[in-house]
């Protein structure tokens, strides 16, 4: 179908658009009636001649894009075919679009499709990671393992708490000696003192003790051995009838310059013996090994009193 002159009118009647070339009109082109606005005016119309379509009628699917078409548009002359900037001379080059694709970035075939080549280095990176800090978790469980080992090792299981065992004695170690003690009843006796159980509360076997002491000359000799020489203590358990008394001292045949006091400690009033049991204590210097200790009643002393036992200790 083509277009042909079906009235008398002319093409700019036709155009409704013609408002849109005012443009023209003021650069200096010619009124309607005339021609368009800012076109040169066409020929007259000659009766019978069909006018010129202004729209350029294809059959469907005739026109093709991009082809290399000289600009030739001018005033009162037919549109061209349209052409795409880039295809006429001098025009801006077209833009490159990347392909799209599994290979394309690295020049591959360009076939459609994900990145298949990132999304594998990414999932590689991911596991790389979990597979460190399993790594990791691991070694610090070892540790702290190890370290709750060693922390229950001596102890056992934790719901389990046993005792440390005592540390045992060397076998070349011995316990250390006890220093003497010694029932007056079992020491060597002179000058008339003698053994006797007649008061009670005396700590020695059957309740014996030493008597008859009140009179010059009696005394209670005693051998002890100690292990290391040095200064001691000696201890004498005696009763006395409510009043101070006292004795001579010797060690190792030195007599004490100063008496050894039997004296009422307890303050008792109570004449009677068995009321009156009490301790006393004198400094003594012994040697290593044996050691002679003498109790007696010498001229000066007031000996009115009975004789339990004898014991050395730590000073």
């Amino acid at each position: 179908m083509t277009a042909g002159n079906s009235g008398a009118n002319t093409p700019e009647d036709d155009d409704p658009f013609g408002y849109l070339y005012e443009d023209g009109q003021a650069a200096g082109a010619q009124p309607p009636r005339q021609g368009g606005y800012g076109y040169p005016g066409p020929a007259a119309p000659q009766p019978g001649v069909p006018r010129t379509s202004y729209n350029q009628v294809r059959t469907v699917g005739e026109r093709q894009y991009g082809q290399q078409v000289p600009y030739q548009q001018s005033y009162g002359q037919p549109n061209a075919q349209y052409a795409a900037p880039e295809t006429y001379p001098g025009g801006a080059p077209a833009p490159h679009v990347p392909q799209q694709g599994g290979h394309g970035r690295a020049g591959g075939s360009g076939k459609g499709g994900p990145n298949t080549k990132g999304l594998l280095i990414g999932a590689v990176a991911v596991v790389l990671v979990v597979l460190i800090g399993i790594g990791a978790a691991l070694i610090t469980g070892d540790d702290k393992d190890g370290k709750k080992d060693e922390a229950t090792s001596s102890a056992g299981p934790g719901d389990e708490v046993e005792e440390s065992p005592a540390p045992e004695q060397s076998a070349t170690s011995e316990p250390p000696a006890e220093l003497p003690k010694q029932d007056a009843a079992t020491l060597k006796l002179g000058g008339g003192a003698i053994t006797e159980k007649t008061v009670e509360g005396a700590e020695g076997p059957g309740g014996m003790y030493i008597g008859g002491f009140n009179t010059v000359g009696a005394s209670a000799t005693w051998t002890a051995n100690v292990d290391e020489a040095g200064e001691y203590k000696l201890y004498v358990r005696y009763a006395i009838p409510a009043k101070d008394a006292n004795a001579t001292l010797t060690v190792n045949d030195k007599a004490n310059p100063s008496p050894l006091g039997l004296k009422n400690f307890i303050n008792s009033d109570d004449p009677n013996w068995e009321k009156n049991w009490q301790t006393t204590w004198a400094p003594v210097t012994l040697q290593q090994g044996r050691n002679t200790i003498k109790l007696s009643c010498e001229t000066g002393n007031q000996c009115e009193a009975i004789l339990d036992w004898l014991q050395i200790k730590e000073p």
